[in-house]
């Protein structure tokens, strides 16, 4: 089995890179997003939302963002404060930026959309100045999230970060992050995300996220074809998700790891691919067989699905774990191994 190594002088476990933004889920859910009125707030972003849930299970994060000078960036840098996230490299806009605000409509456990503003948006304002190499090289690891490369000047603040990464030794993690909002069109990040993925340790993304990663360069490829296709430029961990149907890890020694999600009662239908990514990051930074790795996302995943919150409600460590034994008590003690 491919085990990673990081460095255990350096002091911050993992610097991440990307958005920030506000959440806004819908008390009143269950109906359309037109009939509700009553929303709770949330720090929200995709890695926020892993910082958080990596600094729940008590590992010191890092982070290069952007926020907007006003009272929605003080909640932010408040709240990843809060969570014990160092914000020293957390920066406020000078332009009039605003923080993103996704409003979320959850029509039933099934069936969720999103609608997002972002004009003039924050997390894009981040600037290759905003970049340095002395945090970079404190970091154990690094996480670029894909939409960081949709607009300038984060694009190449994002490039820059992944430079410098490979220039200090830092292991590189890339989640894709698709969001077709953030881009012009496929073709312009399929070109982009495939700078990164070159470069990347470990890759994180949905079937269909790789299938637009490699739209231009190499298409029709399956599930172990992809893996093969990125392990070939020096990938050693890639992951595929596949929604309700489970994940599969390829190590670069050739080996697969599968798993399945964990039964839940949804409450809705976002959230689970940030809380798989920070407690799969939390096991690879232990040292955890891959396995176990996938089985602590897998139920980091159903429990964040299965709660009304992203960021607020990740869970700790003790909850993942009396979780995953009380599914196994219920269900099999091999309920969620592939």
């Amino acid at each position: 089995m491919t085990k990673l190594e990081f460095d255990p002088s350096r002091p911050l476990d993992i610097v991440l890179l990307g958005r920030i933004a506000i959440d806004l889920n819908p008390v009143d859910y269950y109906q359309p997003l037109d009939r509700c009125a009553t929303f709770k707030k949330y720090l929200g972003g995709s890695p926020a939302n892993i910082a958080v849930g990596l600094s729940r299970l008590g590992k010191k994060c890092g982070f290069f963002a952007r926020v907007s000078d006003d009272a929605f960036g003080t909640f932010a840098i408040d709240t990843c404060r809060a969570e014990g996230i160092d914000t020293t490299r957390i920066r406020r806009c000078t332009h009039g930026e605003k923080l993103g605000l996704t409003f979320t409509e959850i029509l039933s456990p099934q069936e969720s959309s999103i609608l997002m503003y972002r004009n003039q948006i924050a997390d894009l304002a981040l600037s290759v100045e905003d970049i340095d190499e002395e945090y970079i090289a404190n970091a154990k690891a690094l996480l670029v999230s894909g939409t960081a490369l949709a607009q300038s000047p984060s694009r190449e603040a994002a490039l820059k970060a992944v430079l410098l990464a490979r220039r200090t030794a830092t292991p590189i993690v890339f989640d894709i992050d698709y969001r077709a909002y953030n881009w012009k069109n496929p073709d312009e990040m399929g070109i982009y995300y495939p700078m990164v993925a070159r470069e990347a340790t470990v890759i994180l993304g949905s079937r269909e996220e790789y299938d637009l990663t490699k739209k231009l360069i190499a298409p029709g490829l399956d599930d172990d074809e992809t893996a093969a296709f990125w392990q070939g430029f020096g990938a050693r961990i890639v992951v595929i998700k596949h929604g309700k149907q489970g994940s599969t890890a390829y190590t670069q020694d050739g080996e697969r790891y599968a798993i399945k999600p964990f039964p839940v009662d949804l409450l809705k239908g976002f959230g689970g691919g940030d809380g798989y990514a920070s407690s799969f990051l939390y096991g690879l930074l232990e040292g955890w067989a891959i396995i176990d790795c996938l089985e602590l996302g897998s139920a980091s995943a159903s429990l964040l699905v299965a709660s009304h919150g992203c960021s607020a409600d990740m869970p700790s460590l003790p909850k993942l774990q009396q979780f995953i034994a009380d599914s196994k008590a219920r269900y099999g003690d091999m309920i969620a191994r592939g």
